[in-house]
């Protein structure tokens, strides 16, 4: 136990010392804080544009269409400093205007021999707006029929039921309840496979690193394999967990000081997130974490050149990223038998079931078995990557093919 300690304090120092550690952690919290600004930034750039002036909107109705009622866009707020001509504007002299800067756009309606309307929308070029903008065009039809109505006499019961009142509501045919933000559940899975992918890719540079150093010999010659591989996994799985929380309090307290609590309850809808729910992502990150650091534990030790890492873990990548997106995309439908399927396979589960217990969905006899499921699975690896790993640690020679690991673990177990 003692040496185990040594080995988990040892790991937690290197990992902590690491440029590449606290440079990448700082960016991290950098982009957090930004990206929760992002709004903020919108909102002064918005502000500033709109300091500039609103668009100047020049609309000619030389046939009087509208009848004078086109001056009530200007208080409508749409963005649009709306002069209105009554007499006829050639294209020319509105060519003229913009180049002038007397006004940005214009629109000349013309009525036509069918008895309809056609609207010109003019721009100095196309870069500035390949179709005319919707909200101009709702508005100019609400103007429009609003002014037919008027005309008509109607009452204000009348002229109320000439509007839908239709209440609209969603239901689901599935027997289980499907609840929670997806946009919060989707950030979950995400936050949780960056831990565990990057944390448990440390495992595997740690240890070819200390190959290449020759810290190894001293290390393996004072404790036992099994305590290295269980020390350096846990001492790595640890930094991970409190970088994580790192980044996820900053988040939060940034979501909190820089969005506006509108936007907050909308975007980041945290009603779901229970303290079962919180402990429950725990448990998974340590399980996935331990799941991946080992089998990195392996292909760290088959190699002996810092260079040959990024090849030896291509399989365990190409796995957790399976495993990833298996999950994220049976978010879709969650309430699946793949998405069932996802919860329980040992490589997708741990980014797969926190958010199943977020919508309400899990059950507790599927929660127990993905983690039965996960455990033994743990179990397996840790078997065969410490017996691998005990005899590959010494090699200085060639990268160990799959073939090799196959044999060195025969002869071990022989």
């Amino acid at each position: 136990m003692k040496d185990l300690k040594t080995v988990i304090a040892f790991s937690i120092k290197d990992m902590v010392k690491r440029k590449s550690f606290i440079i990448s952690t700082c960016i991290i919290l950098v982009l957090i804080v930004i990206g929760f600004n992002i709004p903020n930034i919108i909102k002064a750039l918005s502000a500033d544009n709109e300091g500039a002036g609103e668009t100047k909107l020049l609309i000619v109705d030389s046939t009087n269409v509208f009848e004078g009622t086109l001056q009530t866009i200007n208080q409508m707020e749409l963005g649009y400093d709306v002069q209105i001509a009554n007499n006829e504007v050639s294209f020319d002299e509105i060519k003229t205007k913009i180049e002038n800067n007397d006004i940005d756009q214009a629109m000349l309606i013309e009525p036509k021999q069918d008895g309809t309307y056609k609207i010109r929308y003019v721009v100095e070029n196309m870069t500035q707006a390949t179709a005319i903008p919707e909200s101009l065009m709702n508005t100019i039809n609400t103007v429009y029929t609003n002014l037919q109505i008027s005309k008509l006499g109607l009452t204000q019961e009348q002229i109320a039921s000439l509007s839908p009142n239709f209440e609209f509501a969603i239901e689901q045919t599935e027997e289980k309840e499907v609840s929670g933000n997806i946009f919060v559940i989707m950030i979950l899975s995400i936050v949780l496979f960056y831990a565990i992918y990057f944390c448990a890719y440390q495992v595997s540079s740690s240890i070819t690193t200390e190959k290449t150093s020759k810290i190894m010999e001293t290390l393996v010659t004072s404790t036992s394999p099994r305590t290295i591989v269980l020390g350096k996994t846990i001492g790595i799985g640890i930094v991970g967990l409190i970088q994580i929380c790192i980044i996820v309090g900053v988040a939060l307290i940034s979501a909190k000081a820089f969005l506006e609590p509108e936007l907050l309850e909308a975007v980041l809808d945290m009603s779901q997130f229970t303290p079962y729910l919180a402990i429950m992502t725990i448990i998974y990150f340590i399980l996935g974490y331990f799941a991946y650091a080992l089998l990195y534990a392996l292909t760290g030790s088959t190699v002996s050149k810092p260079e040959d890492i990024q090849s030896a873990n291509t399989p365990v990548a190409i796995l957790s990223v399976v495993g990833f997106y298996l999950s994220y995309f049976t978010m879709m439908n969650p309430t699946s038998e793949l998405n069932q399927f996802a919860a329980i396979f040992p490589i997708s589960s741990p980014f797969c079931m926190p958010f199943r217990i977020m919508m309400g969905i899990a059950t507790t006899s599927e929660v127990i078995l993905s983690i039965v499921v996960l455990l033994i699975t743990i179990l397996i690896i840790a078997q065969v990557a410490i017996k691998i790993y005990s005899n590959a640690i010494l090699n200085y020679g060639t990268k160990m093919t799959f073939k090799d690991i196959v044999k060195v673990y025969r002869d071990k177990n022989n």
